[in-house]
């Protein structure tokens, strides 16, 4: 007797019905829900991820539009991992989402037991909060996904995934490489990337400050979900390959 459908049908008739067992049992963390982040926790969810920490400080504003897969004009204003949380249990009612509207740095690392997930995912923009959780991760046992810089691109087909120290042509991952030799502090295990050599120049002047930021650059939605959809892919394709 065939059996009934539901919402990951489609998945289990590719992977099987104990990869989706599987996979419903890891525990994932995300940080930084922008136009990275959403659409890989989207990724995540409707893959059959069903317990997911999903972590930002930030409220939705009119220029998330563009490229935040919660950024509506009917959201501007909330905060991103509430509406993220709401749109994710619309998707899976049964999922265990915490959504944390916080920052990560130093001072917060502790609080957000990374020791507990099989997977964690940064997807900072703050270069000193991103080093930092590479530190930190890579001291847990957790597989660790990171994403470079989303900006300034336009071509997908230019988008790849490399382990850190081999990235190329891309300015986040040099300043992050230069950080750590330059406090002889280093990652202490391997980690694969998502990176795009591609590097184009800021043509409009609209002035759009943000004191986290040395400077604010152009994105689109295509590379940002790009690269989104692509560390969702890395991690189910782990949990798949640790079944074989």
């Amino acid at each position: 007797m065939a059996k009934k459908l539901n919402s990951l049908s489609r998945v289990a008739r590719l992977l099987g019905d104990s990869a989706v067992d599987e996979i419903s049992q890891k525990r994932v963390i995300v940080f930084g829900v922008g136009g990275v982040g959403s659409w890989c926790v989207e990724s995540l969810v409707r893959s059959g991820i069903q317990k997911i920490t999903i972590v930002d400080s930030d409220c939705v504003c009119e220029t998330n539009i563009n490229r935040q897969l919660m950024a509506t004009t009917q959201t501007v204003g909330q905060v991103k991992v509430d509406v993220l949380k709401e749109r994710l249990l619309q998707i899976n009612p049964s999922a265990e989402i915490d959504a944390r509207k916080e920052v990560y740095s130093a001072e917060t690392a502790e609080s957000f037991k990374l020791d507990e997930y099989d997977y964690i995912i940064d997807a900072i923009d703050s270069l000193k909060d991103k080093a930092h959780l590479i530190l930190t991760a890579c001291k847990t046992k957790a597989k660790f996904f990171s994403s470079m810089g989303a900006a300034l691109k336009l071509d997908p087909t230019k988008i790849h995934v490399a382990e850190f120290w081999k990235v190329q042509g891309c300015p986040l991952a040099r300043a992050l490489r230069t950080k750590f030799r330059s406090t002889h502090i280093l990652p202490a295990k391997k980690f694969k990337c998502v990176y795009s050599e591609e590097l184009l120049q800021n043509k409009g002047e609209i002035d759009e400050s943000d004191p986290r930021k040395a400077q604010i650059n152009g994105a689109l939605s295509h590379i940002t979900a790009i690269y989104g959809f692509t560390i969702a892919g890395l991690v189910i394709q782990d949990i798949v390959s640790q079944m074989k």
